[in-house]
């Protein structure tokens, strides 16, 4: 029989958790029982490959402190990776000893979510231990409190080695019917592949920058072949053009979006509007295209844009304003 041990506390002197799996694994090794111990915060670069140490174990136990409040990160992590990495055929045959000491408040909370998270991931949780105990001191003394996990670890061996049924729980009715996680269908060597792939902080590293580099890359691509629709919103410009006598007046808009500025020159009835460029503009905006396209379908205007934020502009208000009035794109 094989039972490995995964520890979740900080390893400080004086943790009560530390004391009672000791406890357990010597009880364990007496009944010839193949323990290994898991020691979380020494192995924490690589809690994503550990998923495959469950490959032999008959049981485990997940043993863990509450120090302030819940199971603590190292136990969080290693059971997300068991839900991302792990052999969930495997867990499912896998029974599982909760072990929480507190020394605050909240063991029976941790203990709990031990047992429901394992259930979620397919296993077959065992009743566990928990308690409060302020002074691991006081735990080492008290002999009743050492045969109490004594006992426990006996009991584990025997739900273990008789291989004890356990009623089924809605937990994994619920799994079924709302998890959203995609299975991957990967070979067993594939998943421990992958599991290392992920606590190599030098391999995610240069997977991130390659993605920058691919998205960068691709963003140009888009920008190029913007740069060669030199007909947008000019045709729209033209057709709701409303011309007053005696106004002269330069804009450049500067659309996030694309590469050279959208200008509009007027002079009276005389209009221009391109793309390129304007020396001394009497108004400048900024603004991206999606606000461009609200105003030009009639849902907003250059001085609800402003108002609102979502237009920047240097230059003369007043000139701004009359842009609503010499574009007249809403109705009514």
């Amino acid at each position: 029989m094989n039972i490995n041990i995964y520890y979740g506390g900080r390893g400080l002197v004086g943790d009560p958790t530390l004391y009672v799996i000791r406890k357990m694994q010597a009880v364990l090794e007496e009944l010839h029982v193949k323990v290994e111990c898991f020691q979380l915060h020494e192995l924490k670069n690589t809690i994503t490959t550990l998923p495959q140490t469950l490959k032999n174990a008959d049981g485990i136990i997940l043993a863990t402190t509450v120090e302030w409040y819940g199971i603590g990160g190292y136990m969080q992590q290693f059971l997300d990776a068991c839900w991302l990495y792990g052999d969930k055929d495997r867990i499912a045959a896998i029974y599982m000893c909760p072990v929480v000491m507190s020394t605050t408040y909240g063991e029976r909370e941790g203990k709990l979510n031990l047992s429901v998270a394992w259930e979620i991931l397919g296993g077959r949780p065992n009743s566990g231990i928990c308690g409060y105990i302020a002074d691991s001191a006081t735990l080492e003394m008290n002999e009743e409190y050492t045969n109490i996990i004594e006992k426990k670890a006996e009991n584990l061996y025997r739900t273990i080695n008789q291989k004890l049924a356990s009623l089924p729980a809605s937990n994994q009715a619920v799994k079924k019917m709302v998890s959203i996680t995609k299975n991957i269908d990967l070979t067993p060597q594939e998943s421990e592949q992958l599991s290392q792939y992920a606590s190599d902080d030098a391999y995610v590293q240069q997977q991130k920058e390659d993605i920058q580099e691919l998205t960068s890359y691709f963003k140009d691509m888009i920008g190029t072949k913007e740069i060669d629709n030199t007909n947008l919103f000019v045709k729209d410009f033209e057709e709701h053009f409303k011309a007053q006598a005696g106004f002269k007046a330069s804009y450049k808009i500067i659309i996030k979006e694309k590469n050279n500025p959208f200008c509009i020159q007027i002079a009276g009835r005389d209009l221009k509007c391109y793309y390129g460029d304007i020396d001394s503009p009497d108004v400048e905006i900024q603004t991206p295209l999606e606000t461009m396209n609200e105003i030009i379908y009639g849902r907003m205007t250059f001085q609800r844009a402003f108002m609102g934020g979502s237009i920047k502009m240097k230059g003369d208000f007043k000139i701004l304003r009359t842009l609503d009035q010499l574009f007249v794109f809403m109705e009514g």
